[in-house]
This record gives structure tokens, sequence and C-alpha cells, in this order.
């Protein structure tokens, strides 16, 4: 990743609307602001959330409040708490969210 003619400036995410994304179950609330094909997200995913598809793209995703599980197209699943990040590259292994008690996550994509 690069990160070419971003000049400094300061987001204020309380400003920035959220965009409603249903999944398979429950709903996520996505705010978004994209600086040269880096695209920055704050996202925050209702109890009983369950994506609605598999995903391909890279991420780098902390988990600020509550927990997300993330499964695996090939079986594996791993739980973020607080604190804990994951990180995946573009088309590497196919993945997918849910979480039970809902979850705040910010991610670089």
């Amino acid at each position: 990743m690069e990160m070419k003619n971003i000049p400094f400036s300061t987001t204020d995410w309380t400003k920035i609307e959220a965009v409603e994304n249903k999944g398979e179950t429950g709903t996520g609330f996505w705010k978004t602001c994209e600086f040269n094909n880096i695209n920055l997200h704050m996202v925050e995913y209702s109890a009983g959330y369950l994506a609605d598809h598999w995903c391909y793209k890279g991420h780098m995703l902390f988990c600020i409040e509550g927990e997300l599980n993330t499964e695996l197209k090939d079986g594996r699943t791993f739980t973020l708490t607080p604190g804990m990040t994951y990180q995946v590259a573009d088309d590497t292994i196919a993945h997918r969210s849910s979480t039970a008690v809902g979850a705040k996550l910010f991610i670089v994509d």
C-alpha cells in the first residue's frame, strides 16, 4: 500500500453519516472516508449480525468494542475482542463476519 497525495487532515467520525447495510441477520452501519484508493471505515454491527456474503477484499481490522467472529472459507474461526486486529490480503482467503453481542470496528482497506 502506498500512501501518496494525502494532505494532513483530521476526521470527525461523529459528523459522517452512517450507511445501513443489512446482513443475512442483523445490521451493519458503515461510515467511510476515502483517500486515494485507501478506505477508512468506522463500522458498528448489531447484536446477531451475520454477513450476507463471503468477502475476498483485503483488510486491516481493529476491534474497538464488543466481539467479532470471523469465519474463513476453510472452516477456521477467529474471535476478536477490544484491542485485537486481523490482517488479510486481497484474494487470499474468503472470510465473513458475525457477532452475537455487537461490535465496533475500525477498518482500513
